[in-house]
């Protein structure tokens, strides 16, 4: 039966997709990304792309908006997310097939020879007809000339009914996932944006203190020629210098590595030249609620509206195995006229009703509508573990965003206090009092709190979105919660 196959169908291939963007919702896979070692699509779809345009020698602009656009249109998660929606849309137009009237007309001409003998009309039989000529042959030929139009249609099925429905839910459900896909992409576009910034601040600050050690070691050599400094502060000042070089190294490969990482996932060549027009975000959130949060991620979760859909499709492929323990109605008929040797006949014609009623299958069927209700039954928990997980999911993301809030007003005080004690520190040395160890110490501390507030804005900016995918809005309100 065409319908259970595709209740068959349905339930197969519903399963991996939808379990796939439930756990891909899960907040916590953001805070564990910059640790990857070396992310690929292999691995994860959404750090691939389509390539729209091939590199050339001028240097993209890019901000966050157009980086999110570019991901939306490229991104190879959400491209494989639309076609699983196009997927399901083609199975609803074949389940809507079943409803509809399946006409169709064929034609035929072709010359036909035919042995009377073979068919009964023996030579004795023939003498009957004493019109027929003396040389008559037993082997005849004509050509045969002939049009139909056909008509079938179910008039009732129960079967076909439900699978309908299941066809319509799943439908939906490929359409919410595509809408999470869609959130996911928001979501990793904007924390490879982020990350970068905070690779491009790393490599500001260890340009930064770069200079002022090359400054410090300049000074300790000319102080050291004059005789007015020993030898070790101008070692000193040079191990100083070279560790920070190595800093610098280190922070410009990374910051390459995570250029070509988010061209990845945006669509842009790998070779490329881009260069980001936004700076880090900073801004507090307004006060809300873990109720408050929690009424907008049930109302805009994704994956909680891709699951409610399955219950309605796994409900509904339930009732087509229990519907088929009754009978169905269905109507087919044909109208055609046929030419022999030129000459036409009457039409023909046929009118059939079928009702089909079963009688006894019963091991079968209670079989597979004991599956389905189990299938059921499965997704019910599954939906009532997806509340509790999303309400563990806000209240964590809003102890991040109020955490990580906390830690950026630290850090960036440390920062201040740091800068103001190589301040003093410069001024004592420059005027003989203190050698420079102490000085080498107040930058070692001032690049440390400089990264520790680079890292603290990261994880606040991540956290926030973090948030805001957790309620199900990241795409329509990611600047609002990166206050952009």
């Amino acid at each position: 039966m065409v319908v259970k196959e595709l209740a068959h169908l349905v339930v197969r291939r519903l399963k991996a997709p939808a379990l796939l963007v439930v756990v891909a919702i899960a907040g916590t896979c953001i805070a564990a990304w910059p640790q990857l070692g070396n992310p690929s699509s292999a691995s994860n779809p959404y750090f691939g792309s389509v390539t729209a345009h091939p590199a050339n020698d001028e240097t993209l602009k890019l901000s966050l908006d157009d980086a999110v656009r570019r991901g939306l249109e490229n991104n190879l998660g959400l491209k494989e997310a639309e076609s699983g929606e196009k997927q399901f849309q083609g199975e609803k137009n074949e389940a809507l097939q079943e409803f509809l009237p399946t006409i169709g007309v064929r034609g035929s001409t072709g010359v036909y020879q035919h042995n009377l003998a073979a068919l009964g009309f023996k030579r004795s039989v023939l003498e009957d007809f004493p019109q027929l000529p003396a040389d008559f042959s037993l082997i005849t030929r004509n050509d045969l000339t002939q049009g139909l139009v056909t008509y079938k249609q179910t008039l009732f099925s129960g079967p076909v009914i439900a699978g309908w429905k299941a066809a319509g839910a799943a439908q939906r459900s490929a359409y919410f996932a595509k809408m999470s896909a869609r959130g996911e992409v928001v979501q990793q576009v904007a924390t490879a944006y982020l990350h970068v910034i905070a690779d491009a601040s790393e490599v500001d600050n260890a340009t930064a203190l770069e200079a002022a050690d090359k400054l410090l070691f300049e000074n300790a050599r000319a102080a050291h020629e004059a005789g007015t400094l020993a030898n070790l502060d101008e070692v000193r000042a040079k191990v100083q210098l070279q560790a920070q070089q190595q800093t610098l190294i280190l922070a410009q490969n990374a910051l390459e590595k995570d250029l070509i990482l988010l061209k990845r996932e945006i669509g842009i060549a790998p070779g490329q030249k881009i260069a980001l027009t936004d700076a880090a975000p900073y801004s507090d959130l307004a006060v809300q609620t873990p109720a408050e949060v929690l009424a907008i991620a049930y109302k805009n979760r994704q994956d909680y509206q891709n699951l409610q859909s399955q219950v309605v499709e796994y409900k509904a492929v339930h009732a087509a195995y229990r519907s088929q323990r009754f009978p169905s109605l269905s109507f087919s008929g044909y109208y055609g006229v046929d030419k022999v040797n030129g000459v036409g006949s009457h039409g023909i014609f046929s009118a059939v009703g079928t009702l089909n009623v079963p009688i006894f299958r019963e091991a079968s069927l209670r079989g597979q509508s004991d599956a389905s209700a189990a299938q059921l039954a499965a997704v019910n928990s599954q939906l009532a573990d997806l509340r509790g997980r999303i309400d563990q999911q806000v209240r964590s993301a809003l102890l991040d965003v109020n955490a990580s809030g906390q830690l950026v007003e630290v850090t960036k005080s440390n920062v201040a206090l740091a800068t103001r004690a190589v301040s003093d520190e410069t001024e004592r040395v420059n005027a003989g009092i203190d050698d420079n160890l102490p000085l080498v110490n107040a930058q070692a501390t001032l690049a440390a709190a400089q990264s520790r507030y680079v890292a603290s804005l990261y994880q606040f900016n991540l956290s926030k979105l973090a948030l805001a995918r957790a309620t199900g809005v990241i795409e329509q309100q990611y600047r609002v919660y990166l206050g952009r």
